[in-house]
């Protein structure tokens, strides 16, 4: 009862929908830096864990110290948004659901589809249970990513796994006549779907850019949680 109590409570499930993380190939979070790509994929990833989902998070910014305790915190904000849990629950569940997170940490030099590949081979050799999604937070969509993301659509169908991404977007940077920015314009094909965060005023409106005939819905996120606010 707890994990659906969470689910849908999940600013994910308000903004794109439970039902729809996994539809498609590739699913985008974009902000300026420092807006909050990576809680709001964090967000995304809890969804799943609740679902008894295994994830798997490669980081090509953050030690996976750092993206472990973003987690932690992200389950805290959940927990706390939906009222009252006895702490205990909350710790139980917690313990159960963590060890279904899988967590990379590369850098820009390091970061190899092919290890990724070998990764998930290691899974269906020794028989263990794929993750659902792929989070991929950090690649630089300002340099030629388009051999990167053919090989990670390969691999997507290959190992049936959604693969959604953090893309950074720059404040001087205006948007393109479809109204996506320069970074998702140039691989808009590839992309299912897409969620824009921005802030206004002591918020953060969350925009849906692409989603079927979904687009341009907006929500409105607290900073520091990314709870939906004014529920």
């Amino acid at each position: 009862m707890l994990k659906k109590d969470l689910i849908s409570k999940s600013p994910v499930s308000k903004t794109i929908g439970i039902e729809k993380i996994k539809d498609g190939r590739f699913g985008a979070v974009l902000s300026r830096a420092g807006v909050g790509k990576t809680s709001f994929l964090v967000q995304i990833a809890l969804t799943r864990l609740l679902n008894n989902e295994k994830i798997l998070h490669v980081s090509l910014d953050d030690p996976m110290g750092k993206i472990n305790l973003r987690y932690h915190e992200g389950y805290t904000s959940l927990i706390d948004y939906i009222g009252y849990v006895d702490p205990q629950k909350a710790v139980r569940l917690w313990e159960n659901i963590k060890p279904n997170k899988v967590g990379i940490s590369y850098n820009e030099v390091t970061f190899d589809t092919e290890k990724i590949k070998d990764y998930l081979k290691s899974f269906k050799k020794a028989d263990l249970t794929l993750p659902s999604i792929i989070i991929i937070d950090g690649l630089n969509f300002d340099k030629d990513v388009s051999t990167v993301l053919g090989k990670l659509e390969n691999l997507s169908k290959e190992f049936s796994v959604v693969i959604w991404f953090s893309m950074k977007i720059h404040r001087e940077e205006g948007l393109c006549e479809t109204g996506f920015p320069i970074q998702l314009e140039t691989y808009k094909d590839r992309f299912d779907k897409a969620v824009f965060l921005q802030p206004v005023e002591n918020k953060i409106e969350a925009i849906i850019l692409k989603d079927g005939d979904r687009t341009d819905q907006r929500f409105m996120l607290n900073p520091s949680t990314m709870m939906i606010v004014g529920e």
